[in-house]
């Protein structure tokens, strides 16, 4: 990247892979990370604040500013993730509470501070269920004069994980991720297609895991509680390999040249029932049948992401967290 450094704000629920996409923020040089907003989603809010701090603690961040969020969907009930990102959400690794404290504001408040103060329009991160961005979009709509883009870890074309066809991050808050399709900006979707396929080889995460920086060993640990082969029943699978998730979509922001998009028409189930929570995105060439017959309906433009450069964004990652020149 040249320039100045991008602007970035994250919304996040803290989370395994949501600390690996905060310690690539804080560490790269071409993202300024404005603020973290956290949201109930892998584990409840609080834990959430919790584990947010406790990343920055390590990172070496300076003063980012951490709010609390939503502790539940517009409409749901809170449904975490602890079965995938243990009991405290970081992967039951022990560590110390943080002797960071939360800013003294919620987070749509501090949402829409750092948005509207930035000198340059803000990238918007969210790696977690979207409440806390349905909740700024519909109170304050005067952001989005000032954000660039959304670049929001959620949905999927094909396969889904909270169903067979719904990603989490939707599934937990299908009317929230309605509501940011319609926000007006240019929107990139990083979902499972591409998501799934970023994965760390093991020896590099066992060399994070010795090393003697703190954010470095702490990428290495919750690399190492997630192994994310993309086919783990291959003979060729790398049990001790861990897939970035979530920092992949700072790797978009950091290098969006590793990502290959078509901007597609895509919206979000929410009817109950089997399908919701699914983005259903439209890849054929021509209308069919139903619109030739029943009218088109309008449905958001979306930068889907469709592949990645996996080497080049594990290398980032490793260059930029764990201090490696490959």
């Amino acid at each position: 990247m040249s320039g100045q450094p991008v602007p970035v704000i994250i919304d996040c629920d803290t989370g395994v892979d949501d600390a690996l996409a905060l310690l690539l923020a804080v560490r790269h040089p071409g993202l300024e990370l404005r603020a973290v907003t956290c949201v109930a989603g892998n584990t409840d809010v609080d834990g959430v604040v919790r584990n947010t701090l406790t990343v920055l603690e390590r990172a070496g961040a300076g003063d980012v500013p951490v709010a609390r969020g939503a502790e539940r969907p517009l409409l749901e009930a809170a449904r975490s993730a602890r079965h995938v990102h243990g009991a405290d959400g970081m992967g039951d690794l022990g560590l110390p509470a943080p002797a960071r404290r939360p800013a003294d504001i919620d987070a749509v408040g501090l949402l829409r501070r750092e948005i509207l103060a930035s000198p340059r329009p803000v990238t918007l991160v969210p790696t977690a269920p979207l409440t806390n961005i349905a909740l700024l979009l519909r109170t304050h709509p005067e952001v989005t004069r000032n954000i660039e883009r959304i670049v929001f870890m959620g949905g999927a074309v094909a396969t889904g994980n909270a169903t067979p066809v719904a990603e989490f991050n939707v599934w937990h808050d299908p009317e929230a991720a309605a509501i940011l399709l319609t926000a007006g900006v240019p929107i990139t979707m990083y979902g499972l297609d591409v998501f799934q396929r970023v994965v760390v080889p093991g020896a590099e995460v066992r060399r994070l895991r010795a090393s003697t920086e703190p954010g470095a060993r702490l990428a290495g640990e919750l690399l190492a509680h997630r192994p994310a082969a993309p086919d783990p029943d291959s003979p060729e699978s790398d049990d001790a390999a861990g897939g970035l998730g979530d920092a992949g979509a700072v790797c978009a922001v950091a290098d969006p040249d590793g990502l290959t998009t078509r901007r597609l028409p895509v919206e979000v189930s929410l009817a109950p029932g089997p399908t919701r929570g699914q983005t259903i995105v439209d890849r054929r060439p021509r209308p069919g049948e139903a619109e030739i017959h029943g009218g088109g309906r309008e449905r958001a433009m979306v930068d889907v992401a469709l592949d990645v450069d996996v080497e080049r964004y594990v290398k980032l990652y490793l260059e930029t967290v764990g201090g490696v020149r490959a």
